[in-house]
């Protein structure tokens, strides 16, 4: 059966691991899983990190990435999804999208399994989950760390596509995740059950102290994603007083980090002092993006870290 990745918990626990490993060697010791094979990036919206990061990886593991407009393809304008899914999948090994609704990836995946095409398809960014993102955040955190399981992850701000992943990383990770947000942008029943169905301990506040507390991360990102620019006024107004700035780092745990997914609105959702301060680790977390990428692809390619993950153990499986 084609796997593909959607969001985080489309992996295992023991998967995660496996990718994660992957993503922490160097590309050298990795197998060129996409040899000779094209990689389709699909963007319907805007993208840096997401973009360079997946064709870069593509590259490093052999592979020829072609990145491709919405424009230039109409998802369900010009073409139905469906359609559009197995026109590229006759011409590359994988298909990545990043998408306006988590459903048309639902969509392409259930087209190229009805066909039998053994193409997978990996979700670059919906407005349901940011599976890579959170790839990403948790290699971070394990590179700070060296391992995760009984940390705590305090999150600020809007329960959006990013932390609905990061806090499904966790839960499977074994990291504890809190969440302070305003009233009406908190997590809904739904996603509550998501990551306690997936083994996390979640913590639900609106008190951004409360959350902080003793927390060994603290993350946040923009008070409005793209697509919410109209809304950008009313929630500057909700989310005053959930910015991370030096005093609420300092309800962390000594020694606590900073992450952010960027980009970054200084003065809002975070200080500068704060951002750009040695708790930081945004930076990390950025290259990272392209690590990350690397593992899930060689791991969807069929490789596999060995019982030691370190360099050169890779091989394929």
């Amino acid at each position: 059966m084609t796997r593909h990745v959607l969001d985080i918990d489309d992996l295992t626990a023991a998967e995660l691991v496996e990718v994660l490993d992957l993503a922490g060697l160097p590309a050298s010791a990795l197998p060129p899983t996409l040899e000779g094979r094209g990689v389709a990036l699909v963007f319907e919206k805007p993208s840096a990190r997401t973009r360079n990061s997946s064709e870069m990886a593509v590259v490093a593991l052999g592979g020829h990435p072609v990145t491709i407009a919405g424009t230039e393809v109409g998802i369900d304008t010009r073409e139905t999804a469906e359609d559009v899914a197995r026109t590229l999948a006759c011409y590359h090994g994988v298909l990545c999208a990043r998408v306006l609704r988590h459903g048309t990836l639902v969509r392409m995946a259930a087209a190229l399994d009805a066909a039998g095409v053994p193409v997978p398809v990996v979700n670059l960014l919906s407005d349901r989950a940011h599976p890579c993102q959170a790839l990403a955040d948790l290699l971070t955190l394990r590179q700070e760390w060296g391992s995760l399981a009984g940390r705590t992850v305090a999150y600020i701000g809007d329960a959006n596509n990013v932390w609905r992943s990061l806090a499904l990383g966790c839960a499977l990770s074994g990291v504890r995740i809190r969440i302070a947000a305003p009233e009406g942008y908190g997590p809904s029943i739904e996603d509550r059950r998501a990551v306690e169905a997936a083994g996390g301990d979640l913590t639900v506040t609106a008190d951004p102290a409360e959350a902080a507390e003793g927390a060994d991360a603290l993350y946040t990102d923009v008070w409005a994603s793209m697509g919410q620019e109209d809304e950008l006024a009313e929630r500057r107004r909700a989310f005053t007083g959930f910015t991370i700035d030096d005093d609420l780092v300092g309800w962390a745990a000594a020694g606590a980090v900073v992450l952010h997914c960027l980009p970054a609105h200084r003065g809002e959702e975070i200080s500068a002092s704060t951002l750009d301060g040695p708790r930081s680790r945004v930076w990390r977390q950025a290259a990272n993006r392209m690590h990350a990428m690397r593992g899930v692809l060689a791991w969807l390619g069929g490789a596999h870290p060995g019982p030691a993950a370190g360099p050169g153990t890779a091989t394929s499986r």
